[in-house]
């Protein structure tokens, strides 16, 4: 039975669309399966914390809903961004008091891009707060955070789906990709931005597809695309819509082990 393996989940950046993966999550407890290790990038790596920190599915959207995206007072000076990111620190401080990996109650990888060397950076123990803020600091929006002198940003930018970090602790791994590439029409690339964020949105999931395709048990919801990355009002949408397809997937690999 899967609730008696050992499981290894792993979760994507995508913005608000990984509010996806507190529904997998719901969908996980309702069939009494949980992970043994956790690895995220990005709104992976914050949806990853709270669940290796055995906070509810409720508080999980709590954090979401309460939490302030564009805040005049967060507006970033004399720092590269647009929000200053480590204005965020004592809103995440209420939910982490004790600010430490090694406070969670499972192990939790947490992925982020050093901008200095460029490459990719892992934290799993130590301060927690900076490496959640660093991973999920998406350029040019949010502010690169500083930790030992050194810039961090995005995680997705180097591994967005960073399964590679639960493999060898774990015998079965669930994934949860929110980072959707639906088609688009001529009509939708009429500009810079829109031509970038595909662009960047191609490689991105080139580079998560053949991990995906890896997982035990993955979903990888289309419908996510209706959603916008940073727009909160699609929170409870994604949230259902990940609850959806993480029931289905459970019941379906049930269906077929029992």
């Amino acid at each position: 039975m899967l609730k008696d393996k050992s499981i290894g989940l792993v979760l994507s950046g995508g913005g608000v669309r990984g509010m996806a993966h507190i529904g997998l999550i719901k969908a996980l407890r309702e069939h009494q399966v949980e992970a043994k290790v956790v690895a995220g990038t990005s709104i992976g790596a914050l949806v990853g914390a709270l669940y290796a920190n055995d906070n509810s599915v409720d508080d999980m959207l709590k954090f979401f809903k309460e939490t302030p995206l564009f805040q005049y007072s967060f507006f970033a000076i004399n720092k590269p961004g647009f929000i200053d990111t480590e204005r965020y620190f004592s809103i995440f401080k209420q939910f982490f008091p004790e600010n430490s990996f090694k406070s969670l109650k499972r192990p939790l990888f947490v992925v982020a891009t050093d901008l200095l060397k460029g490459n990719e950076k892992v934290f799993y123990d130590g301060e927690l707060i900076k490496p959640l803020l660093a991973s999920a600091a998406l350029p040019p929006v949010f502010s690169p955070v500083t930790i030992d002198d050194v810039l961090y940003a995005d995680g997705g930018i180097m591994n967005n789906f960073p399964k590679e970090y639960v493999d060898h602790l774990t015998d079965f791994v669930i994934g949860s990709n929110v980072s959707i590439t639906a088609p688009l029409q001529k009509k939708d690339l009429k500009n810079s931005f829109q031509l970038t964020a595909r662009v960047t949105s191609l490689m991105i999931h080139a580079s998560n597809h053949e991990k995906l395709q890896q997982c035990d048990l993955f979903i990888e919801p289309k419908e996510l695309d209706s959603v916008g990355v940073l727009d909160k009002k699609g929170i409870e949408n994604a949230f259902t819509i990940g609850y959806d397809h993480g029931c289905r997937a459970l019941e379906k690999m049930m269906s077929q082990t029992s």
